[in-house]
């Protein structure tokens, strides 16, 4: 079987994704080999396609939200097997041997390896990883809509699963995107009051459908003072500056506000403002293994799906554009068609 694989890559920062086609050499002992059928656009393919965050390496080939069916495996793989339909996100290796691993923290592996990181992601006809992270998708999650589960769906479940996020508590999701929109979802299902921030009056109703029981404007201070001490818990998922401040007076006493939106701009917040209510300000990337394994179970269970548009990924710079003017709503999906 041939080791070429066809894809989509810019040539440099910024640049159009033009057809290209690459050699991935002998596939690895502990390597899996998927037929791309669906993939995800994340904001972090646009960053990584600008050279955002400085780490970006010519061609570049997008793509870290994957749906596809196992075509070969290596010698040493383990639990696939070709004809076996998996999702593959942001991290794509681990070493399963230092300490992080050990302790099932794969996702943050010193050595690990992320899909779209000084290699070929899965805007392409085929795409490769250790065999960790090909995970098995469950019946009762659709294939067309799973791949944003992957990166963006992991990112926001997995501080849901495990910061001690409680049936009982009050949450805020702050930003009803591409991440909010599945944090929505997931806490109203984990059992929680949510609520909902957003600055477009214009997602307010459907923020309500998507599992908030009320809204409330990110923008509006004196709206933000009268919720003031009353939220366990706030994810934010937006990726711009607020004012924390107000945000951190929303919280109970113990309360966390934790962030998953890759806010550049240092945050301005005083220490009393933690310090009184022993509050606390976290972070998180994607999640293990075993909590995306989690993750799809409790979606198969729920119901509970990302809202997609998806294009043909012939059509990629198209559906890059879409993303780029802030009009999707709320993932978009990429169909292979080579």
């Amino acid at each position: 079987m041939s080791d070429t694989i066809r894809a989509f890559a810019a040539a440099q920062a910024g640049a159009a994704l033009e057809p290209f086609t690459y050699d991935a050499g002998p596939l690895g002992a502990e390597q899996v080999e998927l037929r791309v059928e669906y993939c995800g656009i994340c904001h972090s393919d646009l960053s990584m396609l600008d050279n955002e965050w400085r780490n970006t390496r010519y061609p570049f080939v997008p793509g870290h939200e994957i749906v596809g069916v196992v075509e070969r495996i290596g010698a040493q793989a383990k639990n696939v097997k070709p004809g076996q339909r998996v999702g593959l996100g942001w991290r794509s290796g681990s070493c399963l041997c230092c300490r992080n691993c050990l302790s099932g923290d794969l996702h943050m592996c010193r050595s690990g390896e992320e899909t779209i990181v000084g290699r070929h992601g899965g805007f392409a006809e085929k795409v490769r990883c250790h065999w960790s992270w090909a995970l098995p998708i469950p019946e009762g999650v659709s294939a067309e809509s799973a791949g944003p589960l992957f990166c963006g769906g992991i990112t926001v479940f997995t501080p849901i699963a495990e910061l001690g996020v409680k049936p009982t508590h009050r949450v805020g999701v702050v930003g009803i995107g591409g991440l909010g929109h599945m944090a929505l979802a997931f806490l109203n299902k984990w059992g929680c009051e949510v609520t909902a921030f957003t600055s477009s009056a214009g997602k307010r109703d459907e923020a309500l459908r998507l599992g908030a029981h009320q809204v409330v404007s990110s923008t509006d201070k004196a709206a933000l003072k009268q919720i003031a001490g009353t939220l366990d818990f706030i994810l934010v998922t937006v990726n711009v500056p607020l004012e924390w401040a107000a945000y951190t007076a929303a919280l109970k006493p113990h309360g966390r506000l934790h962030f998953v939106g890759a806010v550049l701009a240092p945050l301005n917040v005083n220490a009393f403002n933690l310090i009184g209510g022993q509050k606390s300000i976290s972070g998180s990337p994607v999640g293990s293994p075993v909590t995306t394994l989690d993750m799809l179970e409790f979606c198969a269970r729920h119901g509970i799906a990302p809202i997609v548009e998806q294009f043909p990924m012939s059509r990629v710079n198209e559906a890059m554009a879409h993303l780029r003017a802030g009009k999707a709503r709320y993932r978009i999906v990429l169909k292979a068609d080579f």
